[in-house]
């Protein structure tokens, strides 16, 4: 009988995977030997793999390159990765290794762009793309970057207000992008996005407030679904009917010249996990290009704002289980020794789902569990898989240590949960390690925080040190 870890997951997966791999009965994660990470920094902790970040933006840079081949498309694409997924220095940095772009979505993202514009990592060159709903700091940073001469600071106009906030600020010419107030999903609870401005508002908009307006120029219609690109009716619909909107404004706007089809790409959440990257860059393509021959104007150059896809599948978590309770005669509860709601605060909110793995004693024989963390709140738990109705996990004894990682948890969840600041019931967050890997394979590591201390919660209170 087949009652061991590995049989479960081999049985009910395609195992080993292309970062999954076992390597003396221990999980390895591209290569990165987990058990070695406990060993040499302890658990809890989450890390970044690096390199990760930079693969998936070379991967969807050349998916891009060729559809754009294959359809001898005129335009060009731009790749932009949205700062909101993680602002870590670490991460901008990597992701700007490969030549690409930046989105920001609030007053100090435009902060960072300028430090990284100090030191080095960006230029003029590199298009600011400036999204959200526009304020006071946000507005004065926008003109700022502007006034200072970079030419490719194009702020998403979200709402009428915001195009004069911005001239009565600004003493230089400036190009700006059209938001489109997307029409949400049936399942939603609302119709229309709050985000930017209705389809048949656009037109109308730009004949009052830009036609005339000699300060600006109309360069970008952008386009945003929030759950993102995917193969659904709903999607193809909402595509075409901001192409219409596109080649419409194009026939009375020549200077418009780019789509940003925001919205990203899924990213792995199952070992089960499907979805074909290159045919749905390659579809997009093939109906921009279609629509645009038949209404007659030249296809756009294409931006893409990618975040979860850019730096998701780069970060990990690997927890220890304390303890196990046996709560009732089916439940058994795994304690693991940091919080669900603290360190994984989708898997709380919106009931996200993580690749969840055993880190060690793949050879044992498994049992049906619940995951808990170790607030006292009700909702910090763990119970099911994206493609199971259960957790399954080595069976829990006492004398031998099981660690638990959770994968491809590298976008929004640091800055949902409050990184460095007030933890729920004061779970401190734990050390965050950074993965490098050289030009020949080897691995590096490097500490990059500590795990959080009472002291550093205690001055948020306000108990400071006499």
């Amino acid at each position: 009988m087949n009652t061991k870890y590995i049989d479960l997951i081999s049985q009910t997966y395609d195992f080993p995977q292309e970062e999954f791999q076992l390597q003396n009965n221990q999980l390895s994660f591209h290569g990165i030997d987990l058990m070695k990470l406990v060993k040499q920094y302890g658990a809890p902790l989450k890390f970044t793999y690096l390199p990760k970040i930079s693969d998936n933006i070379q991967r969807a840079k050349k998916w891009f390159s060729e559809a754009i081949e294959k359809h001898n498309y005129k335009g060009d694409y731009h790749y932009c990765y949205c700062t909101k997924s993680s602002h870590f220095k670490h991460v901008l940095n990597e992701a700007l290794k490969n030549n690409i772009h930046i989105e920001t979505s609030s007053a100090f993202d435009i902060d960072i762009v300028n430090h990284l514009k100090q030191s080095g990592k960006i230029s003029d060159q590199n298009y600011i793309i400036c999204n959200g709903f526009k304020r006071d700091q946000y507005v004065q940073n926008i003109a700022e970057l502007i006034n200072s001469g970079h030419k490719k600071c194009v702020p998403i106009i979200d709402n009428y207000e915001e195009l004069n906030l911005l001239t009565n600020v600004t003493n230089k010419d400036f190009q700006i992008g059209i938001r489109i107030a997307s029409e949400e999903e049936p399942k939603f609870e609302f119709y229309t996005s709050r985000l930017g401005i209705g389809y048949k508002n656009i037109i109308p908009f730009f004949e009052d407030q830009i036609k005339n307006n000699e300060q600006v120029e109309l360069k970008m219609l952008h386009f945003f679904i929030n759950t993102g690109i995917r193969d659904n009716a709903y999607y193809w619909n909402e595509l075409q009917k901001c192409l219409r909107v596109y080649t419409r404004l194009k026939k009375v706007c020549p200077s418009l010249d780019s789509l940003n089809i925001g919205g990203g790409f899924p990213i792995k959440n199952s070992l089960a996990f499907e979805y074909d990257y290159a045919y749905m860059i390659d579809e997009v393509i093939n109906q921009i290009k279609q629509t645009c021959e038949e209404e007659d104007v030249p296809v756009p150059h294409i931006f893409t704002e990618f975040g979860s896809f850019t730096v998701g599948e780069s970060g990990g978590a690997i927890y220890e289980v304390l303890y196990q309770k046996q709560q009732n005669d089916r439940e058994k509860w795994n304690m693991i020794n940091s919080s669900f709601i603290t360190t994984l605060p989708d898997s709380w909110a919106i009931s996200k789902r993580f690749i969840m793995l055993a880190i060690n004693r793949w050879s044992d024989r498994y049992e049906r569990v619940l995951l808990g963390g170790l607030t006292c709140d009700s909702d910090d738990y763990y119970n099911s898989e994206q493609h199971m109705n259960a957790i399954y996990l080595p069976k829990y004894e006492k004398e031998k240590p099981l660690y638990i990682g959770f994968f491809n948890t590298g976008a929004y969840q640091e800055t949902i949960g409050g990184y460095g600041g007030l933890q729920h019931c004061l779970i401190p967050a734990p050390k965050h390690i950074l993965i490098q890997k050289d030009e020949y394979g080897n691995i590096s590591t490097e500490l990059f925080k500590e795990q959080q201390t009472s002291k550093a919660f205690l001055n948020i209170l306000g108990y400071h040190e006499s």
